[in-house]
């Protein structure tokens, strides 16, 4: 093999180990920090007795998980039930692979950039393989042969279609400033000309309402919602079948984090260090732990936001979708043409 593409694979499939590794860490304490913070919210203690603080906790949840009874009641349709959690963990896990974390990093003498794939179009990248989730929540609907769970597959289908369209619009005015597809490219436009959360604040929160329920997220968790339809498309589901669906969530909210943190709040960039003059690699680790910073927030505002607000009602949820953010985001596109025209921005 030639040397050059030999040590190309050997930095790709490190980077996706690496990537793989963080996500998947990073799913698993989401629960500790979803439970910690709801109980400090609620004024509770929260999980604090596996480890110190409780941070072993999603070590023994994961335990328990994997030896946990399987049940596959008789009444579904055995392919499609089995298939379903796969269909939906999977593309939670590969739409990362286009976020760029950072910039080069100086290794052994070539310059090794902190991203897996950076793509020409990978904001299209990242709306296709979030789309192709709803087809795993609907399929489990579908295959459980269960009223309830056909119901809630069918409602995640419909909140695709309503906020999909919005959450495009909202990225339309980000990709008009850049005039690029490649995630690089708008962290390199907001380095220049500042974060785009300033001059496209209406696009933000149209942006971050739509990711709360495309990840199915209180206030927008008509799919599952324990009150009306016992646990939505999963009710039928156990052991690691239902893990699953739980590690597609929070990997779509960590993916959905990262998204909003590139595309407005400038990514890895970090205003004035440029000035600092630090090395390439020293600078880069300070871009790198700025990103994680932003992306945290954004998990955060996630958690409070699901223990903060009730949930919507199932019209009030169309409402919102079809008659505030979609008039928005078209009015906001507008905004956006104004001010690359007049050259603000």
């Amino acid at each position: 093999m030639d040397p050059v593409l030999e040590r190309v694979i050997v930095e790709a499939a490190v980077k996706i180990a690496l990537v793989f590794f963080v996500v998947l860490t990073t799913v698993a304490y989401m629960t500790w920090v979803e439970r910690r913070v709801s109980a400090w919210i609620q004024d509770r203690r929260g999980p604090n007795r596996v480890g110190p603080f409780g941070l072993l906790q999603p070590l023994a949840d994961g335990i328990k998980f994997l030896f946990k009874e399987e049940i596959t009641p008789p009444h579904v349709y055995r392919p499609v039930y089995l298939l379903a959690p796969i269909l939906i963990l999977v593309p939670a896990l590969l739409t990362i692979s286009v976020v760029p974390f950072g910039p080069a990093l100086r290794l052994f003498g070539r310059d090794v950039p902190l991203r897996v794939a950076d793509v020409d179009n990978g904001v299209l990248i990242i709306l296709a393989f979030a789309s192709m989730g709803v087809y795993g929540i609907a399929l489990a609907g579908w295959s459980s042969n269960n009223k309830y769970s056909l119901m809630g597959g069918l409602r995640s289908s419909a909140q695709l279609i309503s906020y999909e369209l919005a959450m495009g619009l909202a990225i339309v005015g980000i990709l008009m400033s850049a005039g690029s597809l490649r995630l690089s490219d708008v962290v390199a436009r907001q380095a220049e000309h500042g974060w785009n959360v300033l001059w496209q604040l209406p696009g933000f929160v149209v942006f971050l309402t739509a990711a709360f329920a495309e990840t199915n997220r209180l206030p927008f968790d008509l799919p599952e919602a324990e009150t009306e339809l016992v646990a939505g498309y999963h009710t039928e589901y156990s052991g690691m079948r239902f893990s699953m669906f739980y590690m597609a969530e929070y990997a779509n909210m960590v993916t959905a984090s990262c998204l909003a943190a590139t595309l407005y709040l400038g990514g890895y960039h970090v205003p004035g260090l440029q000035r600092l003059g630090l090395p390439q690699n020293a600078a880069a680790i300070v871009q790198l732990l700025a990103f994680g910073i932003k992306v945290a927030f954004f998990l955060f505002v996630y958690v409070w936001v699901r223990w903060t607000i009730p949930r919507f009602r199932y019209d009030q949820l169309m409402n919102l979708g079809w008659k505030v953010l979609l008039p928005v985001a078209l009015v906001h596109i507008v905004w956006v043409a104004f001010i690359v025209l007049m050259g603000w921005a």
